[in-house]
């Protein structure tokens, strides 16, 4: 019986991937239909995607499958039929191809049974994620985004929203998709005669939304056919004009895809037009935030002065200092209410309202 999980440390297993010399194509996809046994389908797929050397992220639950993948060039058409005949209805599953791709966004594969594919908090036993709202290809999305009668909702988090989304989309300003549905709900009440069109990345997170807002009586709903990856390909396919300005998170080592030229975000320190997303340095902290150029430098790639100094610190003296701290100030820490984006957001507020402060170190206000 072949080992169904990986045994070798990150460190060499990164190292091997950067040695490979064959390109890799990132894609991701997601469906929601019924696994009767999460574990003996991911046990399957485990087998056959290692031995043609998939790297990535897969969750699988009763409810489906939602994955982002890198695959060798030579091994895609052998992955793809894998997939397809995975399960009937998987077969001819669409496969959002990243846009921006160096084939160095996963050196690992990691298939895992969840509870959800999506968590989304909804206990209504009558809640049927299968009947969502109508796909709207790229060229529908352009025609929609003018029209007075129709709101874009962004189902992404605020990280995610904040260094790219569709022209006038509305935000809504949350850091899980489960408080998001009832918020969309509340936000959008006045607006229910309208064409609500919801969209995220891949489209796992707005299809699922787009079923939730039928559930509980809007009538026009819609949502991107394969998110923003999908609509960005399609869009420049077909020489269409990018709705969507900025640039689209993702959830692998290169933390963002280039969609347009524009740089609507600007660095959680200083304030300066930036959306490089990077982790802080100090293996203390490791939170996920905006950083130009020029404090990389300062900081030497931390959020602050204080994790600057950590991070500077003997091995030993730094774990010192991270026990008994709680998992939940610690990594990867995406939260729009960290105070390093609090202190960035009222630095904007000032700046706009005429006052220009000089911008500092947020922990050290």
């Amino acid at each position: 019986m072949p080992v169904l999980h990986n045994r070798i440390s990150n460190e060499e297993l990164k190292a091997r991937m950067l040695a490979e010399t064959e390109k890799r194509t990132t894609v991701s996809f997601y469906k929601y239909f019924r696994i009767a046994d999460p574990q003996a389908f991911r046990d399957n797929l485990y087998r056959q995607f290692e031995a043609l050397k998939v790297f990535g992220r897969i969750y699988i639950a009763q409810e489906g499958i939602n994955a982002q993948v890198s695959i060798p060039e030579s091994n895609y058409d052998a992955f793809r039929d894998t997939l397809f005949a995975a399960a009937p209805e998987l077969n001819g599953i669409r496969l959002n191809i990243a846009v921006e791709d160096d084939g160095k966004s996963f050196w690992v594969l990691r298939m895992k049974v969840r509870k959800q594919i999506v968590a989304d908090g909804i206990e209504d036993p009558d809640f049927d994620p299968s009947r969502v709202g109508r796909y709207l290809k790229a060229d529908e999305v352009n025609a929609m985004i003018g029209d007075p009668g129709t709101v874009f909702v962004d189902m992404r988090n605020h990280y995610e929203y904040e260094v790219g989304h569709f022209e006038n989309a509305v935000e809504v300003p949350s850091d899980t998709f489960r408080e998001q549905l009832p918020m969309a709900l509340d936000m959008l009440k006045e607006d229910k005669d309208k064409n609500i069109v919801m969209y995220c990345t891949g489209g796992i997170r707005c299809e699922k939304a787009s079923a939730y807002m039928l559930h509980n009586g809007f009538k026009n709903v819609f949502h991107v056919e394969g998110g923003i990856i999908e609509y960005a390909r399609k869009a420049r396919e077909q020489n269409l004009p990018l709705k969507f300005i900025g640039k689209n998170f993702v959830f692998d080592e290169r933390l963002g895809e280039r969609i347009t030229e524009d740089i609507i975000a600007q660095c959680h320190q200083c304030g300066k037009p930036c959306d490089v997303h990077t982790n802080c340095k100090n293996d203390g902290c490791h939170l996920l935030f905006i950083q130009c150029p020029d404090c990389a430098q300062q900081y030497d790639g931390c959020c602050s002065e204080a994790c600057t100094t950590e991070h500077h610190l003997p091995e030993e003296e730094q774990r010192a200092l991270r026990a008994g701290r709680e998992n939940g100030i610690k990594i990867f820490n995406k939260s729009k209410d960290h105070p390093l984006r609090k202190h960035r957001d009222a630095w904007k507020e000032e700046r706009l309202a005429g006052n220009n402060p000089r911008p500092g170190d947020p922990q050290n206000k």
